[in-house]
């Protein structure tokens, strides 16, 4: 197994007039598994193309392994791509698709049997080799076009949105083969999506993209737990973020934010950290909103929603803002039930006008 280190280095890249990505550097380690999370347009797959060789760079350089590969055709890169269609060939059995790509390139027919043989133990579908593609579920449809990629024995897997023609329960089952095979290969791997938990569950680190730039490169619970601006605060995290605008009061250099009402949430950020002048909007997630009797903030209930092993309450607040507060699962609360709310202001964060966030020390 080869496994290589992935390099960009102020990579830009223009579709006539309209620059796409700008100046973008990223190092992604050897064995490292990194997505790219970001909402449809924002680059994500444009940026995998260019690793691919797919898409031509107009700028920087990439290295693959230490070496410069931009200048490379897609075949002499050493990578192996995953497609969002799985794009098997229906007139050859699975065996035959997998051998496909090493038989143009020379391969002994010993060594393509091994490589297969192989991959079909990892991926589980040994009893399926000698099947069409037509008589394959989704799932081992997706195995199969992983298993095309793996048999190439090459220095990096790249995925562009591999589960988002699966269905709910089969992306789940999916995504923890994905997990079972990087812990199996140790490959380097690029995983592109727009699925928040996609990225969480299977990321060593998330690089969080929006308007063809990166946002936030982190662990994924640094993006969840220190979002770097607002857009990555409301991406990643379900519900999103509550934002509510408030003034700062000092607490023995920590700040206070008041909210429109007079109630305040005590947080950790220190107030030397914080802008001078300007709006600023407190953020606080859902897990750290509770109703309890000795809650300081009061507000309406206007929807429950039951997951189960909990309840999200979408709550409008006495100066008419609204947020998203849990509860536990078997909550007795109602709609239009006025409830007194504790918030965990040493979770919070605050947000300038401009979308920055500022925390708590570490």
């Amino acid at each position: 197994m080869q496994v290589s280190s992935i390099e960009l280095d102020s990579v830009s890249k223009r579709f006539g007039s309209v620059e796409v990505i700008s100046e973008l550097s990223l190092t992604i380690h050897s064995g490292e598994f990194i997505a790219f999370l970001g909402p449809s347009g924002c680059g994500k797959s444009t940026l995998l193309r260019m690793i691919a060789g797919l898409e031509t760079v107009n700028g920087g350089e990439i290295r693959i392994g230490g070496e410069r590969v931009d200048h490379l055709p897609p075949g002499a890169r050493g990578v192996a791509m995953v497609f969002q269609h799985y794009a098997l060939y229906p007139h050859m059995t699975v065996f035959d698709n997998l051998a496909f790509g090493l038989k143009n390139i020379g391969t002994p027919h010993d060594e393509i049997a091994r490589r297969i043989e192989e991959a079909a133990r990892i991926l589980e579908i040994g009893h399926l080799l000698q099947r069409k593609p037509g008589q394959l579920s989704g799932g081992q449809r997706q195995r199969v076009a992983i298993g095309r990629a793996l048999v190439k024995d090459p220095k990096a897997y790249l995925f562009d949105e591999p589960l988002s023609n699966l269905d709910a329960a089969l992306r789940v089952r999916t995504r923890v083969e994905l997990a079972r095979l990087h812990q199996q290969t140790r490959a380097t791997t690029i995983f592109v999506t727009h699925d928040q938990v996609e990225a969480m569950t299977l990321a060593s680190r998330i690089v969080v993209m929006n308007a063809r730039k990166v946002e936030q490169v982190g662990t994924p619970m640094d993006i969840y737990g220190r979002p770097a601006t607002e857009f990555v605060a409301r991406f990643v995290g379900s519900p999103a973020m509550n934002f509510l605008p408030v003034t700062i009061r000092d607490r023995a250099g920590l700040a206070t934010a008041v909210l429109g009402d007079g109630s305040t949430i005590d947080t950790d950020v220190p107030l030397d950290i914080l802008p001078t002048g300007g709006d600023l909007r407190v953020g606080i997630r859902a897990e750290a909103i509770h109703v309890r009797p000795d809650g300081a903030v009061p507000g309406k209930v206007e929807v429950v929603e039951r997951l189960g092993d909990r309840t999200h309450l979408h709550i409008r607040l006495t100066d008419g803002n609204t947020l998203v507060a849990e509860d536990k699962g078997v909550s007795q609360v109602q709609p239009g039930d006025t409830v007194p709310l504790a918030v965990e202001g040493a979770t919070a964060h605050l947000f300038d006008d401009a979308g920055l966030a500022y925390h708590a020390r570490q």
